[in-house]
């Protein structure tokens, strides 16, 4: 347990394969908080024993599930354990321990239930161009659709409330679980806040390949938005679809009552997007229905 205020403080670490790092690691985290949960992704190394024996709490993945698995299980114990605060905390190294503090105050204070650490904050930080470009792109899709304003959504490094954990239940398996719950806790009504941090790259140890990240990230929020809202999903596509065609099955018809020829392709247009658009409306009518029984 934490010292600052009195408050449990959990810190929670996804780990797959992180023997190298685990030890040191969890020795400098006990510092801050004596209760570490150390979720081993099903890890084919020493990464489960050591953090047994360094007084981690282990959660034991028999195969190696993905990111948003380990943070689902994290979540789920930290509840149980009647955490006040967990902080996700990246087991590569990259996540700096004295910015811990820095992602604790405004909970602390009482001003968010959900803390960011960005690294796009940070004017001095220096990141991997590549990252850079994908990262804000993901962050504007979220920001989009879920009615956010981030800088930095696919940050692992974060803190949760006692409300948030208890509230909150993540469903996501991959990358895109990180989306899923800013999402969830912007729709709650929870407060979401960011302070700067600095991720360290050197030698880029992350183990996330950055186009699985991505693709898993964006699929994440398209099939959250197509659920959540499929008036906007697919209603919106269903109209411009039934728009167009029948401004090609109006030309087809023109020109069939001025020349008495019918253009197959033009026709197959208008009949085709008239087909999509009456099919896509229909979808959101039918999950918009749906989606407003089991909300109520």
């Amino acid at each position: 347990m934490s010292k600052i205020e009195n408050m449990k403080i959990v810190i929670g670490i996804p780990a797959y394969n992180e023997e190298k790092n685990i030890a040191s690691l969890l020795i400098k985290l006990k510092k801050i908080s004596q209760t570490i949960i150390v979720c081993n992704d099903g890890s084919t190394d020493l990464t489960g024993k050591i953090a047994k024996e360094l007084g981690a709490t282990v959660i034991e993945h028999e195969k190696n599930s993905g990111y948003g698995s380990a943070i689902k299980s994290i979540f789920l114990k930290a509840h149980e354990i009647d955490a006040d605060v967990l902080v996700t905390f990246d087991a590569d190294g990259q996540h700096r321990i004295e910015d811990i503090n820095v992602i604790l105050e405004p909970i602390k204070n009482n001003i968010a239930d959900i803390v960011i650490g960005s690294r796009f904050l940070n004017n001095n930080q220096e990141i991997p161009k590549y990252r850079e470009i994908g990262i804000k792109a993901i962050t504007k899709l979220t920001n989009v659709t879920g009615g956010t304003k981030i800088t930095d959504s696919q940050s692992g490094f974060r803190a949760y409330s006692k409300k948030v954990l208890e509230e909150i239940k993540p469903q996501e398996s991959g990358m895109g679980i990180s989306t899923e719950i800013l999402i969830k806790t912007q729709k709650a009504g929870f407060k979401i806040m960011e302070v700067p941090i600095i991720i360290l790259y050197e030698g880029d140890t992350s183990t996330h390949n950055p186009i699985s990240h991505g693709s898993s990230v964006i699929l994440s929020t398209l099939k959250y938005v197509a659920i959540d809202r499929p008036l906007v999903f697919y209603g919106i596509p269903g109209i411009i679809f039934l728009l167009v065609g029948l401004a090609f099955g109006v030309w087809a018809i023109q020109i069939y009552s001025e020349e008495g020829q019918l253009i197959t392709n033009i026709a197959l247009i208008g009949v085709s997007g008239a087909i999509m658009g009456t099919i896509l409306i229909q979808t959101a009518t039918i999950l918009y229905s749906i989606v407003s029984v089991v909300k109520h």
